[in-house]
This record gives C-alpha cells, sequence and structure tokens, in this order.
C-alpha cells in the first residue's frame, strides 16, 4: 500500500530580511531525504509564523486534511518546526493516539509510532517549549538591563525619535521631532483642546502611517510619555535614558498641568471672549456668538431667526473692524 506524506516546513518570522533561505534549506534537505528513504510527498505546506502560540492556519488546514485521511504522515526537519507549545504538541499526540497520524519522520529525529516513541515526541515537544520559553526570558532580561543602562530596549520608537542603524542609538528625526516639540509647546499655552490640536498638527504635516490624522487618544499618549523629556517607562521601571531629550521638564510639567485644567468640566473651563455684545449681524440681526476652533477665537451670527449667509470672522479680523468702526 502506497504512504501519503504532507511535507511541513516553517520559519519562525515572515521578515524577509531573516531567515530568508530557511524555508528554501528545508525543502531540499527533506526532499532529500524523502527520495532516499522511498517516502511519496502528496503536498507541500509552507508557513512564516511562530510556533510559540497556537493558531497556524497553515498548520491547521495540515492537520484538518490529515483528520480527513488525505495523508499517512509528516515529513518535518524536527519536532520543533511542528509545535513549541502544550496545544499543538498535544493535538499531534492525540492524531497518534487515534491513528490518523501513523508515521512522523525527520532527518534530526528517530521516531516510532509506539508507546515509548510517542514518550519520546513528548519529550521533544516539551524541550522545544521548555526552548522558546527560556530564550523568551533571556530576551527580556536583557531588554531590562539595556533600559537601565539608559538605552531603548527595541521595538518602534516613541514619535519624533528614529533608532540609527549605524550606532543603534536613538536620535531626534529631523521632520517630525519638530513637530512632536510644537504639540507640546501649543498645547502648553492651554488655549486649545486635543480636537483642535488633531486638527492643527495635521495642517502641520503631522500624519499617520495610512495618511489620516492623528486620533485624539495618540495625542493624549504622546503629551503624557516622559521619554520626551528623558525618562524612560517599561515594564514599571523608571529610568534615565541617554537619548537627547526634545523637551524640557518644565515645559512636560506645563503640558500635564493644562491636560489636567482641560478635563475638567466645561463650568470649570469658560472661554473668555472679549468682544461678544458689540455688534449685531448685519444680515438678519441676530446676537453674535463666539467659538474656540484650531486655537483662534471666531465670532458668528446666532442663527436664532433662521439660516444666515454671515459667515465665521476670526477675533483679529473683527477687531479690526471695530477699530475702524470707532
Amino acid at each position: 500500500m502506497i504512504q501519503n506524506y504532507f511535507l511541513y516546513v516553517r520559519k519562525s518570522t515572515d521578515t524577509e530580511e531573516r531567515q530568508v533561505l530557511s524555508i528554501e534549506s528545508q525543502i531540499a534537505e527533506l526532499k532529500l531525504f524523502a527520495e532516499r528513504e522511498n517516502l511519496k510527498i502528496k503536498n507541500i505546506f509552507q508557513e512564516a509564523m511562530t510556533a510559540k502560540v497556537p493558531g497556524r492556519p497553515i498548520f491547521s488546514t495540515m492537520l484538518s486534511k490529515i483528520e480527513k485521511g488525505e495523508a499517512d504522515g509528516i515529513i518535518a526537519w524536527h519536532p520543533d518546526r511542528l509545535a513549541r507549545n502544550s496545544v499543538d504538541g498535544g493535538r499531534i499526540i492525540y492524531l497518534l493516539d487515534t491513528e490518523h497520524i501513523k508515521f512522523l519522520k525527520f532527518p534530526t529525529f528517530w521516531f516510532e509510532n509506539t508507546p515509548q516513541g510517542k514518550f519520546m515526541m513528548q519529550i521533544a515537544f516539551g524541550q522545544s517549549k521548555y526552548y522558546i520559553d527560556n530564550l523568551s526570558e533571556n530576551v527580556r532580561r536583557g531588554l531590562r538591563q539595556k533600559v537601565r543602562r539608559g538605552e531603548w530596549p527595541a521595538g518602534r520608537t516613541p514619535p519624533g525619535y528614529f533608532l540609527d542603524k549605524n550606532d543603534r542609538k536613538v536620535k531626534i528625526h529631523p521632520i517630525q521631532g519638530p513637530f512632536i516639540r510644537r504639540l507640546f509647546e501649543t498645547y502648553a499655552l492651554g488655549n486649545c483642546t486635543l480636537q483642535d490640536l488633531k486638527e492643527m498638527s495635521f495642517e502641520w504635516g503631522l500624519k499617520s502611517l495610512s495618511g489620516t490624522p492623528w486620533a485624539k487618544s495618540q495625542l493624549q499618549k504622546t503629551l503624557k510619555n516622559t521619554f520626551y523629556f528623558g525618562l524612560m517607562n517599561y515594564k514599571d521601571e523608571c529610568h534615565q535614558g541617554i537619548h537627547e531629550p526634545l523637551i524640557s521638564k518644565e515645559l512636560f510639567d506645563r503640558v500635564q498641568k493644562t491636560m489636567v485644567h482641560m478635563g475638567r468640566p466645561n463650568k470649570y473651563r469658560k472661554r473668555y471672549f472679549p468682544l461678544l455684545g458689540l455688534a449685531t449681524c448685519p444680515k438678519c440681526g441676530c446676537s453674535i456668538t463666539a467659538t474656540l476652533k484650531k486655537g483662534h477665537n471666531y465670532y458668528h451670527c446666532t442663527k436664532r431667526r433662521g439660516p444666515c449667509p454671515e459667515r465665521y470672522l476670526r477675533e483679529e479680523h473683527y477687531a479690526l473692524q471695530i477699530s475702524l468702526a470707532i
């Protein structure tokens, strides 16, 4: 009886500059192994995804096909290519118990579908899980030590900074950095809301990766980030960074006070409009009211008598009209 095998290859990341040859080399070696052992490969499944957690779609598809009887076994480079977590490892052992998987073939690991073989397979899966858990802990320890030295640990830097690939140091972005500084300076004045800041920053050129304005939550997160005056917070630890501060501690504190003040109910945050009550609308005769938009005072008709074509007028232009009239 002809035995059919699925060939499964996996690399731990989908980043092109890392492990680029991993998939190709695995396929080439496993094809030679199958030819040497007279194993028939029915289909090849390849995946660029970590096996640390369950949820690999191609791996799940392969096991579903095996449950339907489309293949008798799996060929892989090593058991850790199949599973590095207890859920996927347990699923493979269960399929061996129910004889949906009859054979597992590895060039670097011996396996036979017997109680002893399944026991050894469980040990191999356990070793793979121990390796990835221990690696994660070592990485976390290394990142904590980098923070203690004042270095940026890993990942994307805060907006306004970039990681120089030459010396691996965090530096102020020549374009985005001044925009972030301007965010703090503008908001510290206390005459604009986060919505106003959102509109103004978009006009300056501060945009998200998709080209849309920053969300107010992102603005608030940025304005609360101590990294900009030199203090790094990482995993409940706070350390002085060696990067160049973008703003002063004094400016940061003024922004925090403004944020608390602006977050109070409106009855405690009344805006003063000095030119109210001096004129009425020339088109319909209604009163003139005012509003704050984009950091500026605008005066306009109340439109209490219906639609009015009179446009909004900035306070500077309105003051000039009053001055000319006087």
